[in-house]
């Protein structure tokens, strides 16, 4: 699968969130470039990005950042250390 995710870098959150299945990556490619440019035109600084993954499930575990605040992301690192 295929996540095309917009985010605001200042609020620390998700703007907007969209799935592809891999046959799509065309349309998701081109989709990405029009939100970039959209935005650019309007003089916003949000972070666009396709992630590839399984799941959403997945997704939320290789990119954390995107779905908890900061304050989430060290409470969750700061667990034991197994080894």
């Amino acid at each position: 699968m295929i996540f095309l995710i917009e985010y605001n870098r200042t609020q620390g959150r998700i703007v907007t969130i969209r799935q592809f299945d891999d046959e799509q990556r065309r349309e998701a490619e081109d989709s990405r470039l029009d939100i970039e440019l959209a935005l650019n035109r309007k003089g916003v600084n949000h972070e666009v990005v396709l992630l590839e993954a399984a799941s959403k499930d997945a997704l939320y575990l290789t990119h954390q950042r995107y779905f908890s605040d900061l304050r989430q992301i060290l409470k969750a690192g700061s667990g034991p250390i197994s080894g």
